[in-house]
């Protein structure tokens, strides 16, 4: 067995897990945002931090959803969190939900970039026509970082503190092929991204989180800003809701995946530990174990090019067209 597959290997079936989140300090005055935190690690994630003593918004698409959990949560802790109306597929709701924070909030110490789709059919799309995996996994994400940043850059100077980007990745940005880095004729509706199997798809949309969050702890470092993507691990949630074969589905949920609650560790020692201010730009394993960058991610010119695409549908979008 190659070093390639025994570490990935050590991925699905993870050592136990050395820490706890019992080791998570108060967090009474922190500010923090929690993409998807209405399910999945999301939500477990949101349950701690909240237990924790910070203040915890959870952006999603579904408001009725998101304040069910909201409920149930402050049931759970006796802390209530805040709802932020986002929908990463849709640029004009990132901006609208990223200006809404501006307006709500003037400091913002932790975002967690956790939402994600996975395996959605090839006819899905974001509403400005980009594939649906890259626009929600990648470009949303981006896009909605990057609005976030004078507030986050912000944060650090007035608390002469680190401010953290944790970018919830996957095994599947590592599992994609590395000689491919990010292939741009499949980004767009076409003949070239049909011709791809969603696995390729959802791949690229997460080794490009990995790619997003090394150019942000390139570009913004000296600001501040610590960004560190990570593999949560392979879990019992709902991400692979659009998986329609009912053998792949249980494969994936129950034969190679484990409880939820592992799969908030890694996000939740990323976003809480002093020692992951250390990290910036780095990858991180299950259960928050330091791993290795995948290669393609490692390249500073796949970022630059990354950056500058992702850019590119913005100003498009932002120019109306």
């Amino acid at each position: 067995m190659g070093a390639n597959s025994s570490s990935l290997l050590r991925q699905f079936i993870p050592p136990k897990a050395k820490w706890s989140v019992d080791e998570i300090p108060d967090l009474t005055g922190q500010v923090m945002l929690v993409t998807g935190g209405n399910s999945g690690i999301g939500r477990e994630t949101v349950k701690v931090l909240l237990q924790h003593n910070a203040k915890i918004y959870i952006a999603g698409r579904s408001e009725s959803k998101c304040m069910e959990v909201i409920k149930s949560l402050e049931t759970e802790t006796g802390r209530r969190a805040e709802f932020l109306q986002l929908d990463l597929s849709d640029l004009s709701s990132v901006k609208t939900a990223a200006e809404e924070f501006a307006r709500r909030e003037s400091k913002l110490n932790v975002l967690f970039n956790n939402a994600g789709v996975m395996w959605p059919p090839a006819d899905m799309l974001t509403a400005q026509k980009i594939d649906l995996a890259f626009g929600t996994n990648t470009l949303g994400p981006f896009y909605f970082t990057k609005l976030l940043l004078p507030t986050l850059i912000a944060t650090a100077a007035s608390t002469g503190t680190k401010v953290r980007i944790i970018n919830t990745a996957s095994i599947a940005g590592q599992m994609h092929p590395q000689a491919d880095g990010i292939n741009y004729n499949t980004l767009l509706d076409g003949p070239a991204r049909r011709k791809k199997d969603k696995v390729y798809i959802y791949g690229q949309s997460k080794l490009g989180n990995i790619i997003v969050s090394n150019e942000l702890a390139r570009r913004y470092a000296d600001q501040g800003i610590v960004s560190i993507s990570l593999n949560p691990g392979n879990l019992r949630s709902e991400l692979a809701r659009h998986e329609t074969n009912p053998i792949v589905h249980w494969i994936v949920y129950w034969v190679v995946s484990y409880p939820v609650p592992l799969g908030a560790l890694t996000q939740l020692w990323a976003g809480t530990m002093k020692a992951a201010e250390g990290l910036n730009g780095g990858y991180l394993l299950p259960w928050a174990r330091v791993g290795a960058m995948p290669p393609a991610a490692a390249d500073p010119a796949a970022g630059k090019a990354l950056w500058t695409w992702l850019e590119e549908q913005v100003e498009r979008f932002e120019a109306g067209n």
